[in-house]
């Protein structure tokens, strides 16, 4: 088995794909203009997708006040500080300014415009 994507509601998916794709480097695999709006997004490594979507008759998750342990989308980095000053610049918000957590892992929490956890990284030991 390999996961093939991971979807959310959302209140506005041609909006945020837009957004994801031209701050976070995603591109589109599926473009939907049609309600639902479904947004295929796939990231750099061409193997891990996104799906955005709005139901009209799916109630929309309150991202901004939900605690980031309880959903997040975790993004590399390789520059924290400017990632997250070009982020802050496209609309995102600070949630947890960068720190260095015990394991040597650099970490930022910032929020989409629409209130989803973003997860800056760059570990001491990468998985891949």
């Amino acid at each position: 088995m390999k996961l093939e994507h991971v979807a959310l509601q959302v209140p506005d998916a041609l909006a945020m794909g837009r957004w994801y794709a031209e701050h976070l480097g995603l591109t589109f695999k599926v473009n939907s203009t049609e309600k639902p709006f479904g947004q295929f997004l796939l990231d750099e490594s061409g193997t891990v997708l996104l799906e955005l979507y709005s139901f009209e008759d799916v109630p929309t998750p309150d991202y901004s006040s939900a605690d980031p342990r309880v959903v997040h989308l975790a993004w590399l980095s390789d520059d924290l500080a400017a990632d997250v000053d070009r982020l802050v610049a496209a609309g995102a918000t600070v949630h947890a300014a960068p720190a260095t957590i015990a394991n040597g892992d650099e970490i930022a929490m910032l929020r989409d415009p629409w209130g989803i956890c973003l997860q800056l990284v760059k570990r001491a030991q990468p998985f891949f």
